[in-house]
């Protein structure tokens, strides 16, 4: 996502460099390729014209400081367009209710059923609500009842029954919109009057994404939208129009099937990412959600005593792939975004080496230093792999336990207390 438009958006900016100030010529031709850029990422063409022609005012009416080059200037004015482009400021769902309940809205195939399950999830996890079966949350549903506002109905009852604070409505969807649908979903609306209404698209649709939401507003007037396979081959057209379009925030995106594959929506943090300075906030939130305190101890410890094992090594492996696709982790650092984009990094790329070390027996997990010659042909044949690839990962895990040994004393006392005091969600 905005691999491409990062990209150009960049080289525009360098038409700039060596210049002593910003000026109608050298701006104008800048510019053009700023808006040759949105256009090319499936922005509609008067929304990229109004941005530019704002991005324009705004330079030329400001004074460049003898500090600040002009081309630095201009990307901190685009910066801040972006940011106001995509919304302004994230906008969080309104749950204060009990029972708080949303309702789902998007045509067939937007992935609506599976975002019910995915915010249902977050949300469980994240804010402690009472919230199917996969995540064990309770789906209501009823067989042989075809009218979907007495199933709704019916279903807060029960959540209410049940002492449940938060309720998903999943709504039915069509390949198009029609005139049924629509009036079905008006009736939820009005029979249940939800909290917050959520409009789900699938953001590879580009323009058709936000012409449907412009449909589907003017019947729900929903509260936020929902942007699904947001990590798909689609330019970012949707993200950078839909709230200029119908003057609604983007609230999530979803970047595949997982349930944990969720993230709210930040402008200024996106906007971070098209101008290539990365995302580290969000990056660094994702770290968090995975750190155990008490664990870390634990394992500092270990380290300290060099029985830092194979068991230590899986699990820090399996902590590093609930953070989520590892391409997107790359690219959420500065830099790294234009460096990763023709690499590939398959999510399955530790498969061979977790199934490496589940070959292993308790005692060679715990005292890699048995594992002789006999060991690892039957390791290699047990996991599927080859003897190479079984020595290459005790010769990595070894290299990885004498880096971690460097940690140990006053360093990891320090590493230890800086990990300690690092803010939680």
């Amino acid at each position: 996502m905005f691999e491409n438009l990062s990209e150009k958006i960049e080289k525009s900016f360098r038409i700039l460099k060596g210049e002593g100030r910003i000026t109608e010529v050298n701006i104008a031709e800048t510019l053009k390729e700023v808006r040759r850029a949105l256009l090319d990422a499936d922005v509609n063409f008067k929304i990229a014209k109004a941005f530019t022609d704002q991005v324009k005012q705004k330079a030329l009416g400001m004074d460049v400081l003898k500090s600040i080059k002009p081309d630095q200037m201009l990307v901190k004015i685009v910066y801040d367009e972006l940011i106001q482009l995509m919304g302004g400021q994230y906008q969080d769902v309104n749950i204060h209710a009990n029972p708080a309940i949303i309702l789902l809205a998007g045509l067939q195939g937007s992935g609506k059923t599976t975002f019910a399950a995915k915010i249902a999830a977050m949300l469980k996890s994240k804010r402690g609500k009472r919230l199917g079966e996969q995540i064990e949350i309770p789906v209501y549903t009823e067989e042989g009842n075809s009218n979907p506002v007495e199933i709704v109905k019916a279903g807060i009852k029960y959540a209410k029954e049940y002492s449940y604070t938060l309720v998903v409505i999943d709504t039915a969807g069509r390949l198009a919109i029609d005139e049924q649908m629509m009036n079905e979903i008006s009736a939820i609306k009005q029979a249940v009057n939800p909290h917050e209404i959520l409009f789900i698209v699938d953001a590879m649709t580009g323009q058709d994404a936000v012409n449907t939401a412009k449909a589907f507003n003017e019947r729900l007037d929903f509260n936020g939208v929902v942007l699904t396979k947001f990590d798909g081959d689609t330019r970012g057209g949707a993200a950078l129009s839909i709230k200029a379009e119908v003057n609604k925030p983007i609230k999530f995106v979803s970047t595949g099937e997982k349930l944990d594959a969720i993230d709210v929506f930040h402008p200024e943090r996106m906007a971070d990412r098209i101008i290539g300075m990365g995302d580290v906030r969000s990056l660094v939130e994702k770290v968090q959600e995975q750190y155990d305190v008490e664990e870390a101890r634990k394992l500092q410890k270990k380290i300290a005593k060099n029985q830092f094992d194979f068991n230590d090594f899986l699990s820090q492996i399996k902590q590093i792939k609930k953070m989520g696709n590892l391409k997107d982790l790359a690219g959420m650092i500065p830099g790294m975004g234009k460096a990763m984009k023709n690499v590939e990094i398959d999510d399955n790329a530790f498969k061979n080496i977790e199934a490496i070390i589940n070959s292993m027996t308790h005692e060679e997990r715990t005292h890699p230093e048995v594992l002789n010659g006999n060991r690892r042909k039957r390791i290699a044949m047990g996991s599927g792999t080859t003897i190479q690839e079984v020595n290459q990962l005790i010769n990595q895990f070894d290299e990885t336990r004498k880096m971690m040994k460097m940690f140990t004393g006053n360093k990891a006392q320090q590493l230890s207390r800086m990990m300690s005091r690092m803010p939680r969600r």
